[in-house]
């Protein structure tokens, strides 16, 4: 089976001594290190990257990472938007399934902060469907359109959201790695200033630089060595790039179709997961993502939210967003899907430290890209 063996991270945040080689160097030096693994070993490496070749105007990453390591293996650089590291991820799994005795790295990055908030959001943009993009509509005004509607349809208000935001914090006070690492309350969210209303600023995640990388293997002398999560499934579904020709707005379906391949492949049911790592790039998206992979009914989240029924030490048997989430943890949008997948893999290895949920024997990772135009579900075990 195939199993993951090791987890690196560098610090998600506004790493401004850093570019995207740095950092795609510390995630490489880090993962072979804490798996003491030699660069020999590695039979492939797939790049998760969204804006390198907008934002850092370079192509051709997996050159760069030849060159860093001097090797001369396969690389190949994935993108999928905000869901790269997952696709990388999933790409990956479907590697060791036809390559038997191998190891891989699966490597997400991206540097963010080199440009303005206005251009970074632009670049972001580019994810989006035509139509979008053509009257100025970017993802923060796209998920507030999903937010009025779920808020009005269900009877929420924007406390409801609020709620999801001061969960993750806490959660993200537990992680040295998270981009920020403070608590916040309901009242600080409700006085955020609007970003596009109903969302604010504290109900969005950051522009985040970072990297994270996981290495993955099918070796059997390696797997004896070393803490494992074995990987039961990792599923993509895509959707329309656009959310006027999607059939409806308070879901994503790539979400859905995802989530039900993955549980099918992995054999086991919801009630077998205890932790999960979902798509939080807004507040609205947690709810949507929780539902959509069916742990809630349609409707229920913003009442579910209000009770903190996820949070660590609430006694729920499903804690969702250990890392702190993308809003706490950070979203460098390249590496988010590998994190996500390392923080599971910490649960199941006992290694998540103060954030570490008891019992757990599996876990789920749920990345997203271009506004549910794709997702990638995946679920581990112990």
């Amino acid at each position: 089976m195939n199993t993951i063996i090791g987890y690196y991270s560098t610090k998600f945040g506004e790493l401004w001594n850093l570019n995207l080689d740095d950092l795609i160097k510390e995630a490489m030096d880090g993962i072979l290190a804490k798996t003491h693994i030699e660069k020999e070993q590695i039979d492939a490496i797939f790049f998760g990257n969204m804006l390198g070749g907008i934002v850092e105007e370079n192509l051709l990453l997996s050159a760069h990472i030849a060159e860093q390591l001097g090797v001369h293996i396969p690389i190949y650089r994935v993108e999928g938007a905000c869901a790269s590291g997952g696709l990388a991820f999933q790409m990956a799994n479907d590697y060791l399934k036809v390559h038997p005795n191998a190891t891989v790295v699966v490597l997400g990055a991206e540097k963010m902060t080199d440009i303005g908030a206005e251009e970074v959001t632009k670049a972001l943009a580019s994810a989006a469907g035509e139509d979008e993009q053509s009257v100025g509509l970017t993802f923060p005004g796209v998920y507030a359109l999903i937010a009025q509607l779920y808020l009005k349809k269900y009877n929420y208000t924007e406390e409801h959201l609020a709620t999801v935001t001061v969960k993750n914090h806490a959660h993200g006070v537990l992680n040295e790695n998270a981009h920020f690492r403070r608590l916040v309350t309901v009242d600080n969210v409700l006085e955020s200033p609007y970003v596009a209303f109903p969302l604010k600023v504290l109900d969005s995640s950051p522009i985040s630089d970072g990297a994270a990388a996981l290495v993955l293997t099918n070796n059997t002398e390696l797997i004896k060595k070393s803490k494992v999560a074995h990987i039961l499934s990792s599923e993509v579904a895509t959707d329309s790039v656009s959310i006027a020709k999607r059939e409806k707005l308070d879901e994503l379906k790539a979400t859905k179709i995802a989530g039900e391949k993955a549980f099918k492949t992995a054999g086991i049911t919801r009630e077998d997961i205890h932790v999960m790592e979902v798509h939080d790039c807004f507040s609205i998206a947690e709810l949507l993502a929780i539902e959509d992979l069916g742990f809630w009914k349609k409707g229920e989240g913003g009442a579910r939210a209000k009770e903190m029924s996820t949070q660590l030490h609430s006694g729920s048997n499903l804690i969702v967003n250990t890392s702190g989430g993308l809003k706490a943890a950070g979203h460098p949008v390249g590496g988010t899907g590998i994190k996500q997948l390392g923080e599971i893999y910490l649960q199941l290895t006992e290694q998540a430290g103060e954030r570490q949920v008891k019992n757990v024997n599996y876990g789920l990772a749920h990345n997203v890209g271009g506004s549910g135009g794709v997702a990638v579900v995946s679920i581990l075990g112990s």
